[in-house]
């Protein structure tokens, strides 16, 4: 299914590995145009025949990886432009104290549907997530304590309810919540890198719909070339996504840079615990939001 880039991200990142997909994708005429077509789609197919009942869907599966925001602000959000800034700069002063000990191991519930123990990352280090080190008498917000806690949150395998750390903040009932538990390893993937297909990998899933009719993912653009254009090829099993580019005739030269731009794709079906893989690489493509929080 095709659609189109719903919203630009005004940056550019420099992607020098990618000239040659550049070079690729910016082909001139029709014929050249339906032939890329043509071995996108066919590629995207032997990624899906490659994973459906493979070892690695299995895994894939039935480890614990986060599809949804790991951070959750106070219930109704952070009150004040000053604190949206503070969080966004990351300034963050600890008043209260850190927990001495705590569990080096939390359980991952999906209610009637499993559970996985994982590894917890601890409080020390996802407060250094959270916060640089402050400088001066910048506005800040105040966390007065931490505690071991639970918070639920989107994954792969459906909601869940995963251990997590509860900081309080200064002037707030209810915590910030950060997931404490370690997301499982990739499998490895049953199919390799493809080098001959035009355009570029999908650089990373950003967002799930709540009904899974739609998701939306950063995708790669040149300079010189017009905004991308995402497939997705479904199966019972997995949805595999490829992201191709047109030369939009820029004048002058052009660099090796990308822009990053996301897209909105919606599906024939929900996505639900099917696969969400990448036709270049052959692997499930990453989840890492878009940097900002839910307020739940």
């Amino acid at each position: 299914m095709r659609i189109r880039a719903s919203r630009a991200v005004g940056h550019l990142i420099v992607v020098p590995l990618l000239t040659a997909s550049l070079a690729g994708a910016s082909g001139c005429g029709n014929k050249k145009e339906t032939n890329d077509s043509a071995k996108t789609t066919d590629r995207a197919r032997q990624v899906a025949a490659a994973w459906d009942g493979s070892t690695a869907a299995a895994v894939w599966r039935a480890g614990y990886r986060p599809m949804g925001q790991v951070i959750q602000l106070p219930r109704g959000g952070l009150r004040s432009e000053a604190d949206k800034q503070a969080y966004r700069d990351r300034k963050f002063v600890l008043r209260g104290k850190m927990p001495v000990t705590w569990p080096k191991e939390g359980r991952v519930t999906w209610g009637g549907k499993g559970s996985l123990t994982r590894r917890l990352v601890g409080p020390h280090a996802s407060f250094e997530t959270l916060a640089d080190p402050p400088v001066g008498e910048e506005t800040h917000l105040t966390v007065t304590g931490v505690k071991l806690g639970e918070m639920r949150l989107a994954t792969s395998r459906g909601p869940a309810t995963a251990p997590a750390w509860l900081f309080a903040l200064d002037g707030y009932a209810s915590p910030l919540k950060m997931a404490a538990a370690l997301p499982s390893d990739l499998p490895r993937s049953p199919i390799g890198r493809a080098h001959d297909i035009p355009g570029y990998p999908i650089n990373r899933l950003v967002k799930i719909a709540a009904d899974g009719r739609s998701v939306s993912v950063m995708a790669l653009h040149g300079v010189c070339e017009g905004p991308p254009v995402v497939d997705a090829v479904e199966t019972g099993s997995s949805v595999v996504l490829s992201s191709s580019v047109k030369p939009h005739g820029a004048s002058g030269k052009c660099t090796d840079q990308a822009k990053m731009q996301l897209v909105t794709v919606t599906l024939k079906h929900p996505l639900d615990q099917r696969v969400l893989l990448d036709a270049i690489t052959g692997q499930p493509v990453p989840y890492k939001g878009l940097h900002t929080t839910s307020s739940r």
